[in-house]
């Protein structure tokens, strides 16, 4: 069987079975669509979403055609027997599309809509026979919007778009304190946060699309943003601590007003709860009740305290699995109407061997890679897709009924929105084909599906910029170099075996990649600022190569040991960029976080202009 990479067309995710005919079907500018009135009723939406999606072909007013093309839509399950699939057949005819349900006939909708994309201007479409299903019943990406961007909600419906034509499914978008609560706008006044009105209009745009709007919020670990204020402060584990104390009436009472606020504007039944790295538990205020239970059994206690919230809701709890994984002995006392989310982000994940602790105490759960982009400017591409083939495969062969990517904002988020869709755009072809995705030609797809490049310059230049983090020779986990000297490491003596030579030749890398820029000929209306923010992305990587090179020539010492002279060349660099800065970060989000991820670069500029 041929796959499409052999032709002139890719398709994002690859068809699990494709097979070439001949001839090809000449469109004209009239046709005819019909649905089966035997079958399934098929939405008006989803005639009128193929009408658009054939739009280029009645624009050519010039195409003459003897006969009408047939357009006929049909659900059929036992034609299709799997769920979400369908059958596309494009003949000398016309197009005729049979699926399992409606998901099914938009999953066929959106690979006629890249195929049009690809081969529209030629007044044709290639005969063709796709049987295509998911592996993976839910494929989600989940979009962090509390440390510190919350996108618009043009950045976020654009985003919904792009993703549902790679049969993404699910969208989360993690949450910390960036949600209006109506009885706590202490938390968000300051935050841009996402109104219950936006949930909503979020969710019902996403229900167009197939895509479930899952609620996402965290409630043990990561509530500083709530435990900072006056309120809150006497719910902690700690003081000036991160986590809830479980052992505390008000923290669960907290939660449950914040469950009955948050969970009515979802049309999605399962809700992820989070519960992740709640690394103070059993040091603070629960340390008692720990020494006496153990520290495992009093994070299930407080975990299944949320599960009764949730089943009061009627919801299906989602929960961070890594906690829980400490305490293995406790997995089998999960309720199994739980979903157990199992993160990891590096390409070495024991996927396989939590997936089966999981699967034998028959608990259901997620794998849930990420994009390696929080923390490193321009991603981690190597990792990236190492992380989620691993995931996928391994999910796979322990039964995982999920798949998430996850795109985190630690540290300041500072990696822009493209820099993400080479893994979102890997992650959801490994979740719906893992096999027939797993060698697809990953640049190239994100040319033509992603950044809608006919010079196809930017798939490969964000590949690559991705990997210049390893030119140097020093790849922190979960990180890189450029991040660290650019943020937390500033003030730490450099015992990283870093070079000069190694920093240089970096920076020639970075130099060599971005020269390719100019030639891209992408087709978005975003075009001029997804090049703007490669060209940031770029000098900040340069910058902190400079920095490095600095301290290294200054005996390997902080930021502020170097030179006044060099330190002040180098805040000379910084300086004009931060205004470019700000502006590319409104661009696309909200103005609330914007304040505490610049001050970052804001510190760093103080630190280099001093005396």
């Amino acid at each position: 069987m041929q796959t499409n990479e052999t032709h002139d067309f890719i398709l994002l995710p690859s068809p699990r079975k494709i097979a070439h005919r001949r001839p090809d079907l000449q469109m004209s500018s009239d046709f005819r669509v019909s649905t089966c009135v035997h079958s399934p009723e098929v939405p008006p939406r989803l005639v009128e979403l193929i009408v658009h999606i054939l739009a280029p072909f009645q624009e050519r007013q010039n195409m003459k055609r003897s006969s009408k093309p047939e357009i006929s839509m049909e659900i059929d399950p036992y034609a299709m027997p799997h769920i979400q699939g369908y059958c596309l057949k494009i003949t000398r005819g016309g197009i005729r599309i049979v699926a399992h349900d409606e998901p099914g006939i938009f999953h066929a909708l959106m690979t006629l809509k890249q195929l049009v994309r690809q081969c529209g201007a030629s007044g044709a479409l290639p005969g063709l026979s796709i049987e295509d299903w998911p592996d993976f019943p839910s494929r989600g990406v989940m979009l962090d919007i509390a440390r510190d961007k919350v996108p618009e909600m043009e950045t976020l419906y654009a985003l919904v778009d792009m993703l549902a034509e790679w049969k993404i499914n699910q969208l989360q978008l993690y949450t910390e304190h960036t949600f209006a609560y109506r009885n706590h706008p202490l938390v968000w006044q300051d935050a841009s946060p996402m109104t219950p009105v936006q949930i909503r209009a979020l969710d019902a745009y996403c229900r167009d699309r197939y895509v479930e709007l899952v609620p996402n919020q965290n409630s043990f670990g990561h509530m500083e943003r709530w435990l900072k204020h006056a309120p809150y402060a006497g719910l902690g584990e700690m003081p000036d601590g991160s986590d809830l104390c479980p052992v505390d009436p008000g923290s669960i009472a907290l939660l449950a007003d914040m469950y009955d606020d948050l969970l009515p504007n979802f049309s999605s039944m399962q809700c992820n709860v989070g519960c992740d790295e709640t690394w103070s538990l059993g040091k603070g205020r629960s340390k008692a009740a720990c020494e006496e239970h153990g520290v495992g059994r009093v994070y299930l206690n407080f975990l299944l305290d949320i599960h009764k919230i949730l089943q009061r809701h009627g919801r299906v709890m989602q929960f961070w699995g890594d906690i829980i994984m400490l305490h293995p002995a406790l997995i089998p006392e999960l309720p199994q109407s739980v979903i157990a989310m199992e993160w990891g982000y590096e390409a070495g994940h024991p996927f396989a061997e939590h997936g089966r602790k999981f699967a034998e105490s028959k608990i259901p759960f997620y794998v849930v890679p990420g994009t390696s982009t929080w923390n490193s400017l321009a991603g981690r591409t190597d990792n990236a897709l190492a992380n989620l083939r691993n995931a996928a495969e391994n999910g796979l062969a322990n039964g995982a009924i999920g798949y998430l990517i996850t795109d985190w904002g630690d540290g300041g988020h500072w990696q822009f929105l493209p820099a993400s869709y080479l893994g979102f755009a890997y992650g959801a072809a490994l979740s719906w084909a893992c096999s027939e995705n797993k060698d697809i030609a990953i640049t190239r797809a994100v040319d033509v599906h992603a950044f809608r490049d006919r010079a196809g310059v930017m798939g490969r230049l964000a590949y690559d910029l991705g990997n210049a983090y390893q030119v140097c020779g020093v790849m922190p986990g979960n990180s890189t170099i450029f991040y660290t000297l650019l943020s937390h490491g500033i003030e730490r003596p450099l015992d990283e075996p870093l070079t000069t030579d190694g920093l240089r030749q970096t920076i020639a890398c970075i130099d060599k990649i971005m020269a390719e820029l100019p030639k891209a000929q992408m087709q978005r209306p975003d075009a001029a600022l997804i090049a703007r923010e490669f060209e940031m992305t770029a000098a900040l990587m340069r910058l902190a190569c400079r920095i490095g090179i600095a301290r290294i020539e200054a005996d390997r010492s902080s930021t502020s040991a170097i030179p006044a002279e060099v330190r002040h060349q180098l805040a000379a660099e910084l300086a004009p960029l931060l205004p470019e800065l700000r502006q590319l970060w409104l661009a696309r989000n909200r103005s609330g976080g914007l304040k505490d991820s610049a001050g970052r670069f804001e510190n760093l500029l103080s630190l280099l202009q001093a005396p």
